[in-house]
């Protein structure tokens, strides 16, 4: 999966500091793009490439990852040293970059067992301030404005992940049917608004402090874009909307407050205060875009394991088994508000 005397020869010859031996440890996140912790002599690292066989045009953009995290170096959104990236496809035989390891811990189950009210509490504030920093980035500051087509971001995300949807569809769901008809009927009227979004705002896609309840580092950007803010905040309460667990990664039926955990309001609150807005926002769209996308993607992810080009196949067959589910908590979500 990694040629890893490849890879070592190029970071001697492209990398300062770096010096050999090196060892690599295939992580068990990473779905999309097949992630590897690197140990050298030298320290630790992370190396994130593109998968191999056919791709989905635009899918596994490395390159777009690599380039935000060099951009938001030094800013209020914590992310890893970008070091390095490779669009030489014949080092590895795909487009991979390198980063700075950051200690930590990788918090699968939203509920955080192990840790206390007090611990929850604030990590989820941390969460709620680091994504509220990430919207209130300057783009044209960090060399951004030409990271994504500013306007109508639902209208055209909803065309791209119906578009990819159906090019790794592989039977009819229903539910799907009705939510990309009830997505084009409903598409909200441009407001204006744009930022950076990250595109997978979730839980497991943070890097918890070894030593204290803050983000570390945000990780996986590759669905990162120009786009709607309301978005992020809609995917992440979308993600809670799940079962409870490492499998659903949401906080269905959670007595959050026992855990000392945020409502949506609370956390819709809090974002509010930090970004500036006199109001809270229906967020009843991006909820339902939100299941219908990652709907869409794990129907990629399914597509990749049956072509045989998925990273962890057993997982990601699993994971595409999801896909009516999703669909269909969105659905329920229209139902809901």
């Amino acid at each position: 999966m990694l040629d890893l005397e490849a890879v070592e020869r190029y970071l001697a010859a492209h990398l300062p500091g770096f010096s050999g031996p090196l060892t690599a440890e295939k992580t068990a996140i990473g779905q999309s793009n097949p992630t590897f912790v690197l140990t050298a002599a030298s320290g630790r690292y992370v190396l994130r490439r593109k998968p191999p066989g056919r791709l989905l045009k635009s899918a596994h953009a490395v390159d777009r990852e690599f380039r935000v995290i060099a951009a938001l170096q030094g800013s209020d959104v914590p992310v890893p040293r970008s070091l390095l990236l490779c669009e030489d496809e014949s080092v590895i035989g795909s487009d991979f970059y390198v980063m700075s390891y950051v200690p930590g811990r990788t918090v699968m189950d939203p509920r955080m067992p192990g840790a206390d009210n007090a611990e929850r509490a604030a990590f989820y504030d941390d969460m709620n301030r680091c994504l509220a920093a990430l919207h209130n980035v300057d783009v044209d500051a960090v060399g951004l404005s030409d990271f994504g087509r500013p306007g109508s971001y639902f209208e055209r995300q909803t065309s791209r992940w119906t578009r990819q949807y159906r090019a790794s569809q592989t039977e009819e769901i229903a539910e799907m049917e009705r939510l990309i008809d009830w997505l084009t009927a409903e598409m909200p009227a441009d407001d204006g608004r744009v930022a950076l979004v990250h595109g997978d705002w979730r839980i497991d896609n943070l890097r918890l402090a070894p030593d204290a309840p803050k983000v570390a580092a945000v990780l996986d950007w590759e669905l990162s874009t120009l786009g709607h803010p309301f978005a992020d905040l809609g995917y992440q309460l979308m993600q809670w909307r799940m079962p409870a667990g490492e499998i659903g990664r949401g906080l269905e039926g959670v007595d959050r407050a026992a855990l000392g955990l945020p409502s949506d309001r609370e956390y819709v609150e809090a974002y509010a205060r930090r970004t500036g807005l006199s109001e809270l926002p229906d967020l009843t769209f991006p909820i339902v875009f939100a299941f219908f996308r990652i709907a869409a993607i794990l129907q990629g992810v399914k597509k990749r394991a049956l072509d045989g080009n998925a990273s962890n196949p057993e997982a990601a067959l699993r994971m595409g088994s999801y896909v009516g589910e999703f669909a269909r908590r969105g659905l329920a979500a229209i139902e809901g508000g």
